[in-house]
């Protein structure tokens, strides 16, 4: 994890607990003698979501449909974390404004961009009920002048139609759908269950997802090349463009297309959360000249 990762070192489970008590009756004591909870139930992994950003980011309001995607905190403020850094290195200006494309029901890259580095951010969503729950987080916690949610009504676009004229941002965010359809997910959820010690044929997401957040026509491969595209159509509009991706694979067919769209730049930031390896894939259009513009 990175250093300014609050969660490296594990969760104090007596200070969440103190402060959202129904977490306390799924907390326990495993066989190896460590505090943790039944991380295959959906109500549990909720709980102790909530309970880290009320402790370690300041956001008390953190309400949303039980159907819809829970994120798990940790590996979420990871990306924010990786891309402070980005920014850092690339001395872009103070007062970073980013574009989260898909902010979700919960609204959680702005909500933690904004507490650890005081980030203003363009939140972009399709389904019109996430939009309306992710307004109502961001009203309750007092942060509508931070955040400003954008409604993208059409499925096909991710960039187009979002930008208003010559608006720029210093920096993109995506974390997009991994599957290609409901059959992939269920297959990876069950494969998840029996790492998680659940023999069951019975699908049970511990973090739950509706299907537009979970799926895509195509996969994640679809959308990734979809988004590389419409970068490339707003090349001046944005420093760094970034992207989780899920799949090793992926990188490689990125990083072919995005030299054939003109990018200047092409990095891969690696997220190590105990086992898991996942990375960000960054990109930029900006010649030396545009991005000096950028720079304080």
């Amino acid at each position: 994890m990175h250093k300014n990762n609050k969660h490296s070192k594990g969760y104090d489970f007596d200070l969440l607990v103190k402060s959202s008590p129904k977490l306390e009756e799924f907390v326990f004591t495993n066989s190896f003698g460590n505090v943790t909870i039944d991380f295959a139930n959906p109500k549990a992994v909720k709980l102790l979501n909530t309970a880290l950003l009320k402790v370690h980011y300041g956001i008390d309001y953190w309400e949303f449909s039980d159907a819809n995607l829970c994120p798990p905190i940790p590996g979420r403020v990871e990306y924010i974390h990786l891309l402070n850094a980005l920014l850092k290195r690339s001395e872009v200006k103070e007062n970073i404004t980013v574009l989260d494309i898909g902010a979700g029901a919960t609204c959680i890259y702005p909500l933690l961009g904004q507490a650890e580095y005081g980030w203003n951010f363009i939140a972009t969503e399709i389904d019109s009920q996430a939009m309306r729950s992710a307004e109502k987080i961001v009203a309750k916690n007092k942060l509508s002048k931070s955040i400003k949610l954008r409604y993208q009504d059409n499925e096909q676009n991710i960039l187009t139609g979002i930008f208003k004229s010559k608006e720029k941002v210093s920096a993109a965010m995506c974390n997009p759908p991994f599957y290609k359809d409901e059959a992939e997910a269920d297959e990876n959820t069950l494969l998840k269950q029996k790492g998680l010690g659940k023999q069951t044929d019975k699908v049970a997401r511990n973090f739950s997802g509706t299907a537009k957040e979970l799926w895509y026509p195509g996969g994640e491969k679809a959308f990734v090349h979809n988004y590389l595209y419409q970068s490339s159509l707003l090349k001046t509009n944005c420093f760094w463009y970034t992207c989780l991706v899920s799949k090793t694979q992926h990188v490689l067919s990125m990083e072919t297309s995005l030299k054939k769209l003109g990018a200047t730049d092409f990095k891969i930031l690696q997220i190590s959360l105990g086992n898991k390896i996942s990375r960000v894939v960054a990109w930029t259009f900006l010649t030396e000249e545009e991005q000096a513009q950028w720079i304080s």
